[in-house]
């Protein structure tokens, strides 16, 4: 898969969330896709699974448009280069019809723009995202859910007090399943997903750890999950 030499790249957070998506899920809709890395992962487990990718950069919605093309997957997917957070009536324009996706995915930015700066416009733009934004992208997603479809987040654990709210204001059977770098560690990431008109409870799952406690292997089941081998069952 194509990336950018210099700016925003893709990692296992997107690796994580294409993984995460589930089996019965046929029509998926992934915010802020970059390169296209999760939609990717996506349709590689369900071969059933079309995908319409969301991407605001233009060089990267083409790269994203490329990479389809160069895995085979371009007759099941497309891209649109367009802002998550324009209004509603600017994304129906676009073609993203509501209430349509089973599942929705996004790998949000995560770094607070008043706590640093990036070193260039697209990596700031890629990685930046204030608390008022996040919350939109969570409105937008559940915008484009279908009734009883699934919406999925990955982000970084301090914003958890952001997404849980955002969550559950939305979605019922909300779930968080967090992710620690090793065995005793803080968690680093967390992945969030919530049903469009379920009426389920709020579930905190336990703890999975990433690595092995020596070196940087990976456990089996992330292992697994990382080489293409493997779903994120949770």
């Amino acid at each position: 898969m194509s990336q950018p030499e210099k700016g925003f790249r893709a990692g296992l957070d997107s690796v994580l969330l294409g993984a995460a998506v589930s089996e019965r899920s046929r029509r998926l809709l992934d915010l802020g896709a970059g390169a296209g890395t999760a939609s990717l992962v996506a349709m590689a487990h369900l071969p059933e699974l079309s995908a319409t990718l969301v991407e605001a950069d233009p060089a990267m919605a083409a790269l994203a448009a490329s990479n389809l093309g160069a895995n085979g997957m371009a007759e099941r997917g497309r891209v649109l280069a367009l802002d998550v957070t324009e209004p509603g009536r600017v994304r129906a324009a676009a073609g993203l019809a509501s209430d349509h996706f089973s599942s929705v995915i996004a790998n949000p930015p995560f770094f607070d723009p008043g706590r640093g700066s990036a070193p260039s416009a697209a990596r700031s733009n890629a990685r930046h995202m204030d608390d008022d934004a996040l919350d939109r992208w969570v409105k937008a997603a559940a915008t484009h859910a279908a009734p009883d479809g699934e919406v999925i987040f990955i982000h970084v654990a301090e914003a958890l007090p952001l997404l849980v709210p955002a969550f559950t204001q939305r979605f019922g059977a909300v779930t968080v399943l967090p992710l620690l770098p090793r065995e005793g560690e803080p968690a680093s990431r967390i992945l969030v997903r919530g049903t469009k008109g379920s009426r389920a409870p709020f579930r905190l799952l336990a703890a999975r750890v990433l690595h092995e406690p020596e070196g940087r292997a990976f456990r089996p089941e992330f292992d697994a999950v990382f080489r293409g081998q493997g779903r994120l069952i949770w």
